[in-house]
């Protein structure tokens, strides 16, 4: 099926319906968002002499809807100027624009009626081939496509996007019997490579997979929390981090989420099963008076937490008043805590015969059973399941994989003696031998299916660096970084040192990638897999430096780290970056070097010291400087001081990007730089960007000088860093800081459009970077950082 989705109409302008709009703006998809059209005037409208025909009080909720993603927090749009992208209308008057598009979302009220009434007026606009889908959490596929065309059955199917849409990787498809396998599979090729998503495909049963794992597992908890006398809080301290959960745990996932859509997803399944399961899904007591009193939770300000002033209070389910949050504190939760990697940590838990232990194994053994009874009814294939609760849910294991780390025998000897029945198929599975869901065999992954093991399915754009190494060792590695083999004559510099921060290990690193590169293949990708890129240098060793007054060592370590850079600059091949999550600091400098940036759309990029009484030191101004000179339109006159008040204002007030494309305004990335919407394929996208620059024949930038402020421009910069320290803004600190980045960026003492080399601005760079790190105050906010992980104000 050869189809591109050019333009995109979302029908539903609630939170969801705006948010999957904002996330299709962000990756370049012209949308129209329509709602229906408001029933009569406000009283400010009709003094204004508005009336019910006129457009924009027609497209008033899709325009409110649309206006709402630029205050909403996290923000939905990886850039403000996206919205231009998103058109607001309504379903009276634009219907059948529908024909303009490709892709029709329905996002509007959870009831089947309303839906099939949209899809009718659908059906009538559209043209053929166009795709058609529901975000609905829960309700039938099937049924919304009834009494439709036949080529809109063929072209019709559910797309589940998760809450925030631009932040949740899951997007669940549910195909209907009708549905073509071309479309099926367009949209599960379109949903990766394009969207971004981790795509599982889903039956069309009540909740699909993730909501119906997930709410089960939540309802289990909280019924487990009941009947053992526990806190709020105490069930939060240990169903989160330690568990390898996200750190909203259980209750405070339910705040997030709003207790009126939980209590509806949770309806949902209610009203569709029988029996036990039926039994779960029936929202306890304490919970409906909640929702009758409107606790519902982060919307209405008060849930199951509370928060006074800077006190954060738990809710008591049997009074429902609220007081003190505790945390559950027992031997086995201390154990746990001291075991590395998420699996030990829960092995260490559910076996341990104390309360957090027996909790835990309370609510995790239904959870797996539930699992394992659902295969082959939400989904055909135990790494689909998976794959649904870490992406919707953010757990570090899906069910089956948390079955294999707790011991799948031992789990389920000890569920046996408590009379808890295993499914068929698992039984049969042990009784063959078979005592793992998953199996690694010469660096590559298997997974049980229908009684064997079959190679786990992945989009050849997802490189995992961890089995290439174990397929094929590496070509040199310290402790701060390896040199690995890509394949195709590419090599790949993985950083992974403590949080990827840069020190000596690392700098000699690249100094080896870029001599071995040159060497013996076409480029070189510089990145990791880590949870972000790279944090910056190592201050706590710079700070142990300073304070022993070893001065001369550490002038000596800037200088390897602004050589390096600079040989990543000058390299005879390409050095392509891929940066995401942050990269700050060293990270940025790193970027800012490199032949060619590809960050994933998730980079929140900056030059950060400031936060820490410092300015960059390992090039980073004279890198972003050039970057911004480098972006002016050739053989036009432009006003340099813009330039130099611009760099000067994104380092002196450490700003960080939200995103890749922030980072692109803020002009950490040019316009030839690449944005990798799908993180996991950030690799390969950087990859293909290292052969094609290779293939076009590349050379090195030559070596030029470059005009400055100077003096008159220093003054300049200086006016307003004065002016805040006047006004109280900005301490006596912050001032020496504004002043020393100022001295750099201007060009020290020449006279304006004066032209320097890199090295000069390197050696101001260096100076400065060493004269504010001997200050007391300097070493004061280094230490801050380091202990409470937030910058001090001195």
């Amino acid at each position: 099926m050869t189809k591109q989705i050019r333009k995109a109409a979302v029908l539903g302008s609630g939170v969801m319906g705006s948010g999957i709009a904002a996330h299709l703006a962000n990756i370049g998809i012209p949308t129209l968002l329509l709602d229906i059209v408001p029933r009569e005037l406000s009283k400010e409208e009709v003094v204004k002499g508005i009336t019910l025909k006129d457009k924009k009080f027609k497209n008033k909720i899709a325009e409110s809807g649309k206006q709402k993603l630029l205050k909403q927090k996290p923000a939905p749009l990886t850039a403000k100027k996206n919205i231009h992208l998103i058109e607001a209308g309504n379903f009276e008057d634009d219907m059948e624009r529908l024909k303009e598009v490709d892709w029709i979302i329905e996002v509007v009220v959870e009831n089947l009626s309303v839906k099939k009434d949209v899809f009718a007026q659908v059906d009538k606009y559209r043209r053929p081939g166009t795709i058609v889908s529901s975000n609905t959490s829960g309700i039938s596929i099937e049924a919304m496509a009834e009494g439709r065309s036949e080529d809109f059955k063929k072209h019709f199917l559910g797309t589940h996007f998760f809450n925030p849409p631009r932040y949740l990787k899951l997007l669940e498809v549910i195909p209907t019997k009708e549905t073509s396998p071309e479309v099926l599979s367009f949209m599960q090729t379109f949903g990766e490579d394009v969207l971004g998503k981790g795509v599982v495909i889903a039956k069309d049963t009540p909740n699909f997979i993730a909501n119906r794992i997930g709410t089960y597992g939540l309802l289990v908890t909280v019924q487990e929390m009941l009947k053992g006398g526990f806190t709020v809080g105490e069930v939060d301290s240990i169903t989160g981090p330690l568990i390898g959960r996200p750190k909203s745990a259980t209750f405070r996932t339910l705040d997030v989420v709003g207790l009126d859509t939980f209590a509806h997803v949770a309806k949902n399944v209610y009203d569709q099963v029988d029996g036990e399961e039926k039994q779960v899904f029936d929202v306890p007591d304490f919970m409906n008076k909640m929702l009758d009193k409107g606790w519902l939770g982060s919307k209405t300000g008060q849930g199951f937490f509370l928060k006074q002033g800077k006190e954060i209070l738990e809710l008591n389910p049997n009074t429902l008043e609220y007081g003190p949050r505790k945390k559950l504190k027992t031997a086995a939760v201390e154990i746990a805590k001291q075991q590395k990697g998420t699996a030990n940590k829960m092995k260490a838990l559910v076996y341990a015969d104390d309360p957090a232990g027996e909790l835990l194994w309370k609510v995790l053994s239904p959870t797996l059973i539930y699992s394992a009874q659902l295969l082959g009814e939400i989904a055909d294939d135990i790494q689909s399941i998976d794959d649904a609760m870490k992406w919707g849910f953010g757990w570090n294991m899906g069910p089956f994989e948390t079955w294999d780390a707790i011991g799948l025998e031992q789990s389920v000897n000890k569920m046996k003696a408590e009379g808890i029945d295993i499914p068929h198929w698992v039984e049969k599975m042990i009784a063959d031998g078979h005592t793992q869901f998953y199996k690694e065999e010469n660096a590559t992954t298997f997974v049980y299916e229908n009684g064997e093991y079959q190679p786990i399915k992945l989009n050849p754009k997802v490189i995992n660096l961890k089995q290439l190494k174990e397929k094929q060792g590496v070509i040199k590695k310290n402790t701060g970084a390896s040199l690995i083999d890509l394949g195709d004559g590419v090599a790949i510099l993985e950083f992974h040192s403590k949080s990827n921060a840069i020190g000596l290990d690392i700098i000699q690193m690249i100094n080896f990638a870029i001599d071995e590169v040159e060497k013996n293949y076409k480029g070189l990708v510089i990145s990791n897999q880590g949870k972000n890129f790279c944090v910056g240098a190592n201050i706590g060793m710079m700070l142990m430096e300073a304070q022993d007054d070893n001065y001369f060592e550490l002038d000596m370590v800037i200088k390897h780290f602004q050589n390096a850079m600079t040989k990543i600059k000058y390299s005879a091949k390409p050095v392509v970056v891929a940066p995401f999550g942050m990269t700050l600091g060293g990270g940025a400098e790193v970027a800012l070097s490199a032949a060619h940036i590809q960050a994933s759309s998730e980079t929140y990029m900056g030059l950060v010291e400031a936060g820490v009484g410092l300015i960059p030191g390992g090039a980073g101004n004279k890198s972003l400087y050039l970057k911004h000179l480098a972006s002016m339109p050739k053989g036009v006159q432009f006003d340099l001081q813009s330039v130099a008040n611009k760099v000067f204002e994104t380092i002196a007030m450490a700003k960080v990007s939200s995103s890749g494309e922030e980072a692109r305004e803020n002009n950490f990335l040019n316009a030839s730089d690449a944005i990798s919407v799908n993180g996991d394929h950030l690799i390969y996208d950087a990859k293909q960007a290292v052969l094609a620059l290779a293939a076009a024949g590349y050379v090195p930038p030559a070596k030029a000088k470059f005009p400055v402020v100077g003096e008159t421009g220093y003054a300049a910069l200086l006016l307003g860093a004065n002016s805040m320290h006047l006004s109280g803004y900005i301490s006596e600190h912050d001032l020496k800081i504004a002043k020393a980045l100022a001295y750099v960026i201007a060009g020290g003492k020449v006279p304006f459009g004066t032209e320097v080399d890199e090295q000069y601005m390197l050696d101001l760079e260096r100076e400065a970077f060493l004269k504010l790190i001997a200050e007391p105050k300097s070493q004061q906010r280094m230490q801050h950082m380091l202990l409470k992980g937030k910058p001090l104000r001195n």
